[in-house]
């Protein structure tokens, strides 16, 4: 029997799909462009901005016309409401048949899910939040999780993650910071990468997201326009993406919703293809942000119909419309018979389509949905890495008199309106936060400790007793009294305070949940004050999704724990810690402000963002990028190097011997830090070049050598090349951005060298053991 080219595997792929595309009508290539969100409601709030305003519920009679052209997407059937798993895979598969049997060539859908920490999907395992993986600084780790991620999100059918967000921190009172990596481009690059990695080798495809420069809006606000200049977006925002693509083989990119410069990112040739496709060789899909191209239309103004949106979208590189057609379906159809819009921009979209469907098997005959084997998406390997990576995460920022940890058969008074809800340990993308908020009386799904419950089980000779305090938000002052009597009674009072999750105004973290200031949500300080002044020791848990200012409590508490939504397994972890069962080693990706006010700020900052007689503001850090504290203590000894000279294409190696000098195991993460003294541009004063985790046992020492290369240390100049210059540079060995142990003085010979896209990007580390 003959097969058509493009239903031949032995053919490349290009062909089969040259094959298959003149084969198509306009209407079955326009079709592969789109998305549908079958199961997306259109009455009330939703799960995604102006969704009721952007959504057309298909009737059963267009939903089955409108498959007869085939279909590009499948939109979250996992993630808009509680699905039992096991049934949401026989659903999605039936769907799928559907589909293919519609069409002419029985081509089936792309499925793609929310997996920004964990498939977002009904009783799937919440894995801690991104910024807890920059608090982790353990890229191997977040690969083992990613993959599993992918494992799941395979067994039930599904092809694409939308993750992981690769946007840098620059200002922390923006919402979504919780779903970011950290302040630097360094470690968002290496463990973004590291979780592209794994989701890939599970052959899913990774999207990175948000295509760039989301998050330097104005104001921290969600959306607001981003006015970073050249520099900025080049050596801060751009980075991350760069690696992951060449690193780590992402085969997606999302087009970020907002405007640089007055250019939105989803009607951007310069950004898109330019730079992502030509300039970088990205051959994958760009897919749009939900309802993005209607954005040029609606919010933008760039456009005065959705053809109009459609054709700047189209020319500027976005070949897939995201979550459900509004602009890439008719109107795009009749701009093109209108000769409006170029066929060619089709064709060149539908192409890339295609390929990324050829290479994911479904154009293949011998294709099936059908799952291969049993569903179950939080299984007892998931919870095991989740408790790993949380416990991980959880950074000690504070311990001065040695409070931590906590006896055993000790008073303790749990107090605060994070203690005993479950839904602290989640972000806002994690299903119970995001989804099930709209279906109340549906359980969670999953088993979610809470420290209240967890401390209870780590300490059980303990007496426990707990008080509420106040809301989050809410102004009311009412339970102080009970919570300073409990505290009154104990010999100890941990503070669980923080953040709850929430979209779009209905938390105090998350999509859309911007923070006019960083001062605690609601009444929290207020009852923290109140705590302290019972004379009580304190220890302060924070669960939040981004740093908040904790000077008004320096040197009045008796230990500060940080965790940023530590997931389903980070009730048990910070207990670990607050017990001693876990020695903490997590470390800040984010630097924790000193006072509310005073923002923006990170850690990346030139000469005159530094505190200095110009101003009376100080925005010094109260607890520096890098951060964390240990139960034990740590020598850094033997460290090689001096006053050395290089080329500008040179090489240096910067080794320091680690040893554990206290009485039980710990993890060192050992930091390396460039600082350029002079250069034709202002530069950071300090910027992160690389790091390496390091396990040891009390006594035990490991030599740790940092590969560095002069490519490191390249920027962007006055004309917009990446550029190595000569002079004096200063590698520093430090625990934190503010905490340097060693200073290694390099001066870099010869002319000025400018890097190409195949420029090293990462510091290779070496660990052997030490005696």
């Amino acid at each position: 029997m003959t097969i058509a080219p493009w239903r031949d595997p032995a053919l490349p792929a290009a062909a089969r799909v040259d094959d298959l595309l003149s084969r198509m009508t306009l209407e079955e290539k326009t079709a592969q462009l789109y998305g549908v969100w079958v199961g997306a409601a259109t009455d009330g709030d939703g799960v995604a901005p102006h969704q009721h305003d952007m959504t057309v519920e298909h009737s059963e009679e267009e939903w089955a016309e409108l498959i007869t052209r085939g279909l590009g997407q499948l939109t979250r059937s996992f993630g808009t409401a509680p699905v039992d798993p096991a049934l949401g895979a026989q659903a999605l598969a039936r769907a799928q048949r559907r589909i293919a049997e519609a069409g002419r060539f029985g081509i089936p859908a792309v499925a793609h899910e929310e997996c920004l920490a964990g498939f977002t999907a009904w009783q799937a395992t919440a894995y801690p939040v991104p910024l807890a993986w920059g608090a982790a600084w353990d890229p191997p780790l977040v690969e083992e999780m990613a993959r599993r991620i992918g494992e799941d999100l395979r067994s039930v059918g599904v092809h694409q993650g939308l993750a992981p967000v690769l946007d840098v921190v620059r200002d922390p009172r923006w919402g979504r910071v919780e779903e970011t990596i950290g302040e630097d481009p360094y470690l968002v690059g290496t463990i973004g990468t590291a979780y592209v990695r794994g989701l890939e080798a599970a052959g899913v495809v990774a999207t990175l997201k948000h295509f760039a420069g989301y998050a330097s809006s104005a104001g921290a606000r969600n959306l607001a326009p981003v006015r970073a200049g050249i520099r900025e977006f080049a050596d801060v925002t751009l980075p991350p993406f760069e690696m992951a693509l060449r690193e780590g083989g992402a085969r997606s990119v999302m087009a970020a919703y907002n405007e640089t410069d007055g250019v939105p990112a989803s009607a951007d040739p310069e950004l898109l293809t330019r730079l992502l496709r030509e300039e970088w060789g990205f051959t994958g899909t760009v897919v749009a942000d939900y309802f993005g191209i209607g954005f040029l239309q609606t919010l933008h103004r760039v456009a005065g119909t959705p053809a109009e949106a459609a054709h700047a979208a189209l020319a500027a590189g976005i070949d897939v419309e995201l979550p459900t057609v509004k602009c890439y379906g008719q109107p795009l159809v009749d701009a093109v018979r209108a000769g409006q819009v170029p066929e060619e921009l089709v064709d060149r979209a539908a192409r890339r389509v295609l390929l990324q469907k050829c290479e994911l098997g479904l154009l293949d005959a011998d294709w099936t949905p059908e799952p291969d084997g049993p569903v179950a998406l939080d299984s007892t390997g998931n919870r095991i890495l989740a408790r790993r990576l949380a416990e991980e995460s959880v950074v000690l920022l504070d311990n001065p008199d040695g409070l931590l940890p906590l006896a055993p058969d000790t008073r303790i008074a749990v107090v605060g309106p994070r203690a005993a809800d479950a839904l602290a340990m989640l972000g806002c993308y994690s299903f119970p936060s995001h989804v099930l908020t709209h279906h109340p009386g549906v359980p969670a799904g999953i088993e979610i400790p809470t420290v209240l419950d967890a401390l209870r089980t780590e300490l059980p000779d303990a007496k426990v007793t707990f008080a509420r305090g106040c809301d989050v938000t809410d102004p009311d002052t009412a339970g102080f009294d009970e919570a300073i009597a409990r505290t009154a009674e104990a010999d100890v009072c941990v503070a669980v305070l923080g953040d709850r999750a929430g979209l779009f105004g209905r938390g105090t973290s998350g999509e859309g949940c911007d923070a006019s200031d960083l001062g605690l949500p609601g009444v929290q300080g207020e009852l923290l004050d109140a705590l302290v002044a019972t004379g009580v020791p304190v220890v302060l848990v924070l669960l939040t999704g981004r740093p908040y200012a904790l000077g008004r409590w320096q040197g009045r508490l008796g230990a500060v724990v940080q965790a940023f939504f530590p997931g389903e397994e980070g009730g048990p972890a910070v207990a670990g810690v607050l017990s001693g069962r876990v020695n903490p080693s997590g470390r800040l990706p984010v630097s924790v402000p000193r006072e509310p006010g005073g923002q923006p700020w990170t850690y990346l900052q030139p000469p005159l963002g530094l505190a200095g007689e110009v101003s009376n503001l100080d925005p010094t850090p109260l607890y520096a990028f890098g951060h964390g504290r240990s139960y034990t203590s740590f020598a850094w000894e033997d460290v090689t190097g001096g006053d050395t000279e290089i080329g500008t294409d040179g090489a240096y190696d910067l080794s320091v011997t680690v040893r554990n000098t206290g009485e039980r195991e710990g993890a060192e993460v050992v930091q390396l830090y460039l600082h350029d003294p002079v250069a034709s541009v202002t530069r950071p004063d300090v910027r992160l070049v690389g790091y390496r985790r390091v396990a040891l046992s009390p006594g035990e020492a490991a030599r740790v050598t940092f590969r560095f290369h002069t490519d490191l240390s390249a920027f962007t100049d006055r004309s917009g090349r990446r550029v190595v210059e000569p002079g004096a540079l200063e590698l520093r060995l430090a625990a934190s951005s503010a905490d340097v142990r060693h200073t290694a003085h390099l001066t870099l010979t010869g002319p000025v060298r400018v890097t190409g896209t195949g420029r090293r990007l990462r510091c290779e580390t070496e660990v052997a053991e030490a005696g």
